[in-house]
């Protein structure tokens, strides 16, 4: 004989199907809707700073939590090469910060030729402009840099972009007034270590994995130069929202006990324009939803908010992620 469920059970099933469709969000019907596996590629940055291993752990938790959803986190030089992969076609999503974005969307720098028609997810977390050179050389601000042998970072990446910019807002001419190199943010910290360059430049969000093991190295006394001076000529030349000011605590990094104050910029979360609106909606759900897993993979996922994520972006929002900030009563129109 079969069991009789409880009237009350029956409501609730009742009112869970039909708010299903009022959440906006039924994995099932997504799957139907797409049929085959959806694959993505997410382009992050070097395997040394945050974006890697936050993109890579972004892409775990889609694939556990769409249906028929594979994503894929792919090594990159950065903001820069990921919002030319999304022009391209051969990135769905991308990490980028707030002034390649600018640029991107704009068609200015990089992209003067043409124009990213990229669409903002998320405001993510801040990145901070960590310049590491070490005790002895002479080197206490940003002008002290004439003459010196520094890394620029990865051709391609934000990074580039902000020590340009740093190195301009300074009085330094970077293609004449230091001896300049192009590295990774690893090979940077082992060429200051080998003595082959004096400084460098690291635009990523703190704690950075290899800027732990510079500062963790023994007989090394490394140390990060403030910055934050240059900021009122950085917002003069490219407007008061790109830019603020935020500071290294003490204690972020092995043997680093004083506050640095340097310029920040905003890390975002983009597609292309052309993904679907249902798709981008479960990605930015996915951002939230499983916001504890990405904050376990990297500290500065816990920096995700619903207030924040909205906040900051020089491109337009896609209409997916906007519906998604709507429900949540957050999206100021």
């Amino acid at each position: 004989m079969a069991t009789r469920l409880p009237a009350v059970l029956f409501v609730a099933v009742a009112v869970i199907l039909v708010a299903l469709p009022v959440l906006g969000f039924d994995p099932r019907e997504f799957a139907r809707r797409h049929g085959g596996t959806t694959r993505l590629s997410i382009a992050t940055g070097n395997t040394g700073g945050v974006y890697y291993p936050y993109g890579g752990g972004l892409a775990r938790i889609i694939s556990q939590s769409l249906p028929r959803v594979d994503a894929t986190a792919e090594v990159t030089a950065a903001s820069v090469d990921n919002l030319k992969l999304i022009q391209q076609g051969k990135a769905d999503i991308a990490f980028t910060f707030g002034d390649t974005l600018d640029d991107a969307v704009r068609g200015r720098g990089a992209f003067a030729k043409s124009p990213v028609r990229a669409r903002t997810l998320a405001t993510l977390y801040p990145s901070y402009t960590q310049i590491a050179t070490l005790e002895g050389k002479h080197i206490d601000r940003v002008a002290d840099l004439r003459g010196k042998v520094v890394s620029t970072g990865s051709p391609g990446s934000g990074t580039e972009v902000m020590a340009v910019r740093l190195l301009k807002a300074a009085g330094l001419d970077v293609n004449t007034d230091i001896r300049r190199q192009g590295l990774s943010v690893n090979a940077s910290v082992d060429a200051l270590k080998d003595g082959k360059i004096e400084a460098f430049f690291w635009t990523g969000g703190v704690p950075t994995a290899s800027l732990l093991d510079l500062t963790s190295t023994m007989g090394l006394r490394p140390k990060l130069l403030p910055n934050d001076d240059l900021l009122p000529a950085l917002q003069a030349a490219y407007g008061p929202a790109l830019y603020f000011r935020l500071v290294v605590p003490g204690g972020t990094y092995p043997g680093l006990t004083s506050d640095v104050g340097v310029v920040a910029v905003a890390n975002l979360l983009v597609v292309d324009e052309r993904m679907s609106e249902d798709l981008a909606y479960a990605l930015t759900r996915v951002l939230f939803d499983k916001q504890r897993d990405l904050a376990a993979i990297h500290p500065e996922g816990a920096r995700l908010t619903l207030e924040t994520a909205i906040d900051g972006s020089p491109a337009p929002y896609h209409p997916g992620a906007i519906r998604y900030y709507r429900e949540r009563g957050v999206w100021k129109p």
